[in-house]
């Protein structure tokens, strides 16, 4: 029965949706026509993060299928249009700490540029450098709240916090703060690019 309920509920918003004119972001005017087909270039990876380039290529890749306005393909020669890459920096620095000097918290930052270019001829259609993306996240059991909207929607739960270490909460912490900075970036940039901003 409840599932009925949401089932009705959700064809009832996307008919309201569609009557009300609204449409669901496509590309931009300025985005050329006649590149329809992209392919993501290996990024060039800066950072002593040994995987960052390959994780934030296939997030942009998954991201591009997912919103399906542009055709990934497998190959350079198969696209009309080519994303390349460099990952700057990914950084993490004490953000504040208490009155004995201990971590509360952390900001990880990510640094990326970006290009599009036409495969033929070889211009550059789109560029953004120096694009930065930043995270807050805890650095001890302490300066985790867990009533949190954000703790709560993550894959840790109270006990969690309680039976770790301030180290072993950093390292947890720092990798799902890397992973989300990856899929944000993916947005991100899948923005900017359609919208050539």
């Amino acid at each position: 029965m409840l599932r009925r309920v949401r089932v009705i509920g959700c064809l009832l918003t996307l008919l309201l949706v569609a009557g009300c004119g609204y449409s669901f972001a496509s590309r931009s005017d300025a985005f050329p026509k006649d590149i329809r087909t992209v392919y993501v270039e290996p990024f060039i990876n800066q950072t002593r993060d040994v995987s960052i380039d390959k994780e934030l290529t296939a997030a942009l890749r998954s991201e591009f299928y997912r919103r399906g306005q542009l055709r990934i393909v497998d190959r350079a020669d198969q696209a009309d249009g080519i994303i390349a890459g460099v990952v700057r920096s990914l950084d993490s620095h004490v953000a504040s700490v208490n009155r004995n000097d201990e971590v509360l918290q952390y900001e990880t930052a990510m640094i990326v540029d970006a290009t599009l270019r036409r495969r033929e001829p070889n211009e550059i259609i789109w560029r953004t450098q120096g694009t930065r993306l930043t995270d807050i996240h805890g650095g001890s059991r302490a300066a985790v709240v867990t009533t949190s909207s954000e703790f709560k929607s993550g894959t840790l739960n109270a006990d969690d916090i309680r039976r770790m270490t301030d180290i072993q909460l950093t390292e947890t912490e720092n990798r799902a703060v890397r992973d989300q900075l990856v899929e944000r970036f993916a947005r991100e940039l899948h923005q900017r690019m359609i919208e050539m901003f």
